[in-house]
């Protein structure tokens, strides 16, 4: 670690404070400057910007249990307004370069797990309600019990599991991928393109954005992803013009009439905090929120300890500046991209964009989040983006958290069999919560069987009865009715 990485908070420590906000945010303290922040703060955003175009996608071109969808400009400014608004209440709380938007991987277990279960006003409910049960963690002291109660290589398992899940929608979505209508013939479930073929512009433009992307990422470039969001709207948007495309789903790639545009806070306070109850069984809602519990929870738990650590700002017993405030701040930013209809919202990894580039301090954050402020008025320009310039950001995505799994132990069986169990149901079941229940419940098995029943935590043994119960719901109701 570098001179200009060590953390010292104590007065004194460090270069005297330039101004009060220099000994607000500490930035002499912690080796940086103004100039620094400011420019981790750019790079946080533009390298996280994605989120933007892709989650009023992901959850725009979902339909809840009454065919409802959600509006794609008003998912613009939800999501511009949550991200907004908790990046700057992280930097002024927490003091920590980490920048909030709603969460990939959780917003896909809202738009393709929880919708189409209930209505949307439900489905953000479970999402608020979610968000409140982190606080009452972090408040009360049990996330330490939570966290050490799924093993790590679970954990990853469920990282990569999603990563797989999501690089599974942006396929299909794009249409590289489609099902296969049923046929006497074949048995065949998913093929290549909607004929067995690639064909048609749209899934040319898919194909670019993929190798675009990847040879983006190869060479580490920063901000990848939005590079390649960009390029291939604009290739669509010619494209689009020569050929006069016909089929590009759900949104058609056009030059807008206008640039800048009011933002439309339409969708903030549709939800219902206990509606989900009334549509499906008890057991389903404590599982789906639980679901978007450990998703949520450690995502973020390894996200501040990974860009605390890059920014060196962990301290001798390697433990988080200010973790009980930043762990606070997460868990109330998913209760605000539940009531905004955003999706649950967390911390990015992206953020390590800007430690890169100098951060240390809660004041770029400042800077990110303004960037997202201003967003809110360029609604135009972020809804003509194309499923197809978009999806290669999913695969993109899901690569990056498939890199996990070379943590797991394969050769450890009893592990191993659960995390793959965990990985392989996501993307075959088209569920995140069936993977992770498959994973629990042959976890708990295996070490039964093993002789090491003891080594499971009782959160876990509790959790696995759930499923249990969850995955065998149907003949356990037939019986109670036969009765």
């Amino acid at each position: 670690m570098s001179e200009t990485q060590q953390v010292d908070d104590r007065p004194g420590a460090g270069p005297p404070p330039a101004n009060s906000v220099d000994r607000f945010f500490k930035i002499s303290a912690r080796g940086s400057t103004v100039g620094r922040e400011v420019r981790g703060g750019f790079a946080t955003f533009f390298t996280m910007a994605y989120i933007l175009v892709l989650n009023p996608i992901i959850l725009g071109s979902a339909k809840d249990k009454f065919g409802d969808q959600l509006d794609s400009v008003q998912l613009v400014t939800a999501t511009a307004l949550v991200a907004a608004v908790m990046t700057i209440v992280m930097g002024v709380g927490g003091n920590l370069p980490l920048a909030l938007a709603a969460g990939l991987g959780l917003n896909a277990v809202v738009a393709f797990q929880i919708a189409p279960l209930m209505s949307w006003d439900d489905a953000m409910g479970l999402i608020v309600l979610e968000g409140l049960l982190i606080c009452v963690l972090v408040v009360t002291g049990l996330r330490e019990a939570v966290m050490y109660a799924i093993p790590q290589p679970l954990k990853q398992a469920i990282s990569v599991g999603i990563g797989l899940f999501i690089a599974f929608i942006g396929f299909v979505d794009a249409g590289f991928v489609s099902r296969i209508p049923d046929a006497a013939n074949t048995t065949v479930p998913v093929q290549l393109g909607a004929t067995g073929a690639l064909t048609g512009w749209p899934i040319l433009v898919f194909c670019l954005g993929v190798l675009l992307t990847i040879g983006l990422l190869a060479r580490k470039v920063k901000g990848a992803i939005l590079i390649s969001i960009v390029t291939m709207t604009l290739v669509a948007i010619v494209v689009n013009e020569i050929a006069d495309v016909k089929s590009w789903g759900l949104t058609t790639p056009q030059v807008p009439d206008d640039v800048v545009a009011s933002p439309d806070f339409g969708l903030l306070g549709d939800f219902s905090l206990f509606g989900a109850f009334g549509e499906v069984s008890v057991i389903t809602v404590v599982l789906l929120v639980f679901t978007l519990i450990l998703s949520d929870f450690f995502d973020t738990m390894g996200t501040v300890v990974g860009i605390s650590a890059e920014a060196g700002l962990l301290d001798e017993e390697g433990k988080v500046p200010n973790l009980g405030r930043v762990l606070l701040i997460d868990g109330a930013a998913a209760v605000a991209g539940g009531a905004s209809s955003a999706s649950s919202a967390t911390s990015y990894i992206e953020s390590a964009a800007g430690v890169g580039e100098g951060a240390r301090t809660g004041f770029a954050n400042l800077v990110t989040g303004g960037l997202f402020a201003c967003a809110l008025f360029l609604t135009p320009l972020l809804t003509i983006v194309p499923m197809q310039a978009a999806a290669p950001a999913l695969v993109a995505v899901g690569f990056l958290m498939m890199t996990q799994v070379k943590h797991i132990d394969w050769d450890k069986y009893e592990i191993a069999i659960p995390a793959f169990l965990t990985i392989a149901v996501m993307p075959f079941t088209y569920s995140i919560t069936n993977g992770i229940g498959a994973g629990f419940v042959s976890y708990v098995l295996i070490k039964t069987v093993l002789g090491k029943a003891k080594e499971v935590h009782w959160l876990l043994w509790g959790t696995s009865a759930l499923f249990l119960i969850y995955f065998a719901i149907d003949p356990i109701e037939q019986l109670l009715n036969a009765k």
